[in-house]
This record gives structure tokens, C-alpha cells and sequence, in this order.
């Protein structure tokens, strides 16, 4: 008599929690399965979730128009990301801060445009990389992989720091020594030390303003070139978390902490070296 056929052991790779997910039978029981998988931290639940979705794009009929968009405003936003910003009227004052928050705004710019291409191009590597080699999929993703690469490459050409004659040997030197002999005489009398504490404060109140209407004039660029782009490729993608956000945010929280020290910490300073 012949023997029943043995079950076929089961695999490794039918243990992972992700396909069981995928096995499940009902949404009831995969949302069993993914409480019991993901726990309650949501980022576990997230990554289960990301595990879950096999497929390297979430919507491939949109993929190609979502890719040549987002490069289109990466294109707009490195073209006019940096352009002079319209001023306020600050009278004499108004040159010297038009050029501040040129520079402040070319540097959350070029720096958001760096993140976002880094991040696309590790995307479309990995997506790649998880696709079916004869599959359409493979070849629209390699194709977008290279455009992205080419844009990565002449971004990583232009730097993103502040002008190079800022960090001279010489014009640093003598400005921090100029500064130093200045503070010094100031603190031998009252009217002296009162007298650096207002133009310590004006001048941090001044960066502070500079790093808050830069913030503004980054945001609002990118706002208006690649944050809907950005989302939209994310869509169609998908399970690949949040896009990229650019710094402009934090140049907002600068700006207040630079306020507070301006309107609180140097008065209390003053206070101090007067009484004492």
C-alpha cells in the first residue's frame, strides 16, 4: 500500500509575517495579524505594512508622468530657488539684507534639492533592485534610475555652503580681532557695556529676521515647484513613507530662539554687568 504523500516542510521565507499578511483570508484576520505583527508602535505597524506591499509601484500607469513632473520642478526650483527675493522697504539697509537672504535662501534650496535627489535615486535603487527583471516595472524604473542619477550628479556640482571670502584667513582674523578690541573697551564702563548690548541685540534681532524671512522664501518656493510633485510621485511609488522635507522649518525655530536671546538673555546680561 502506498504511503501518503509527507507534507512539504515549510519554508523559511513562508514564515515571514509580511506574506502571512498577504495569506490571510479575510480583513478581519489580516487586521488581527497585523496587530498581533505590529504592536502598537506605529512605525512597526508601518514597516509591516511597507513589507506587505510586494509590488515595487503602487500605480506603474502613473509612474513615468509622476517622474518627469518631479523632474520638471527640480529643474524650476534650481532655476529660480535662489533669484533675489522682493524686500521690504528697509531704506540703506535694504542691499545689504536683500543679499543675506539671497544666500540663507540658496542654502535651504540647494540643500532640499540635494536631499530630495539622494532620496529619489536610493528609491528608484531599491525598487529596481526588488523588481522582476523581465518586467515593465524593471525597465521604467532603471530608465527613471539613470535621468535621476544625471540630475543628482549636476546638483552635487554646485556647492551649498555660504560664500568662500566669509571663511577668508585674513577678513575673519581681522573681523574677530576688531570684535574682541570693541567688546573689550565697551566692558571698562556703563555706558559702554550698555552700548554693546544694544547693538549686540540689533544685531541678533537683524539675523534672526534674516533667517525667519529666508525660512518664508524657501518655504514658499518649494511650495510652489516640488512639494505637490513630490507627493504625487510618493503616491505612486507607495509604502515608501514621507517624502523628503526641506530646513525652512528649522530656520523658523532659529530665528525664535535668536529672538529670545535678543529680547531676554543680553538685557539680563547688561543687568548683571551694571550691578556688579
Amino acid at each position: 500500500m502506498d504511503e501518503p504523500l509527507s507534507r512539504p516542510a515549510e519554508l523559511l521565507i513562508d514564515q515571514i509575517d509580511a506574506l502571512r499578511v498577504l495569506r490571510a483570508d479575510t480583513d478581519e484576520e489580516k487586521g488581527q495579524l497585523l496587530e498581533q505583527i505590529g504592536g502598537k508602535g506605529v512605525v512597526e505597524q508601518e514597516m509591516v505594512s511597507q513589507m506587505s506591499a510586494i509590488r515595487p509601484l503602487n500605480h506603474p500607469e502613473r509612474f513615468e508622468e509622476a517622474h518627469r513632473i518631479m523632474m520638471r520642478s527640480i529643474e524650476v526650483l534650481d532655476r529660480n530657488g535662489q533669484r533675489p527675493a522682493k524686500m521690504p522697504r528697509l531704506g540703506p539697509l535694504r542691499p545689504v539684507a536683500q543679499w543675506l537672504v539671497q544666500q540663507v535662501t540658496r542654502w535651504i534650496v540647494r540643500s532640499h534639492l540635494n536631499r530630495v535627489t539622494s532620496r529619489i535615486c536610493g528609491l528608484y535603487e531599491k525598487r529596481e533592485a526588488n523588481s522582476e527583471w523581465s518586467h515593465l516595472e524593471h525597465s521604467m524604473l532603471r530608465r527613471a534610475r539613470l535621468d535621476a542619477r544625471r540630475v543628482q550628479a549636476g546638483s552635487a556640482n554646485q556647492s551649498v555652503g555660504l560664500p568662500t571670502f566669509l571663511f577668508g584667513g585674513a577678513v575673519l582674523t581681522s573681523v574677530a580681532s576688531g570684535l574682541q578690541s570693541l567688546a573689550r573697551s565697551a566692558l571698562d564702563s556703563t555706558i559702554g557695556v550698555i552700548a554693546l548690548g544694544i547693538a549686540v541685540v540689533f544685531v541678533l534681532g537683524a539675523l534672526s529676521w534674516v533667517a525667519l524671512y529666508s525660512a518664508s522664501v524657501a518655504r514658499r518656493r518649494i511650495r510652489l515647484s516640488t512639494d505637490q510633485p513630490l507627493k504625487a510621485l510618493w503616491e505612486t511609488i507607495g509604502a515608501a513613507g514621507k517624502p523628503p522635507r526641506d530646513e525652512s522649518y528649522n530656520f523658523a525655530v532659529y530665528a525664535i530662539i535668536l529672538l529670545v536671546l535678543s529680547w531676554i538673555v543680553i538685557p539680563l546680561a547688561i543687568w548683571l554687568a551694571i550691578t556688579t
